[in-house]
């Protein structure tokens, strides 16, 4: 018998907005539903829930229907707040992009096996930077990537 490996997946708002769009439906349909059938366990953060608070009735439909025992809540700390500025002070991105920096850094202190974005702009192109500066302070590297190459790389696993 095959052991199932769960997944601590951090999600950003990207995720769950994109569900319903037309370009990343598909693809976003295959991952809630490994949500919602116990295969991966989403790190959601007090930065995603105040994001949620404010998005369209859409959005906060997608996130309430997720079973509770697939969420695994965390908070920001200063450590996480610290981390964050560090990535614009090294101009990862800009100052207007602090939320995906406070994504970034929540992911990277939480161990999480994977952020999924389809932020990429400010995210998955500048992966690179994000861990240099986590190298740099002695931070592990975080794998940032689309729900569609995370669930490609997780399928050609079994």
């Amino acid at each position: 018998m095959t052991k199932r490996i769960i997944n601590r997946i951090y999600v950003d708002a990207s995720v769950i907005y994109g569900a319903p769009t037309k370009e990343f439906s598909q693809d976003s349909k295959v991952f809630w539903d490994a949500v919602r059938n116990s295969e991966i366990v989403l790190i959601v953060s007090d930065v995603l829930a105040d994001e949620i608070k404010l998005a369209p009735a859409y959005v906060r439909t997608i996130f309430a229907t997720l079973p509770e025992s697939q969420i695994e809540r965390i908070v920001s700390t200063d450590e996480s707040n610290g981390l964050a500025a560090q990535y614009i002070a090294e101009e990862v991105v800009g100052p207007s992009s602090l939320n995906d920096c406070k994504h970034i850094a929540l992911a990277t202190l939480a161990y999480a096996d994977v952020l999924v974005s389809w932020n990429f702009k400010h995210m998955i192109y500048r992966r690179a930077g994000y861990n240099d500066v986590n190298e740099k302070l002695g931070y592990p590297r975080i794998a940032i990537q689309t729900p569609k190459k995370f669930m490609e790389a997780s399928h050609d696993e079994t």
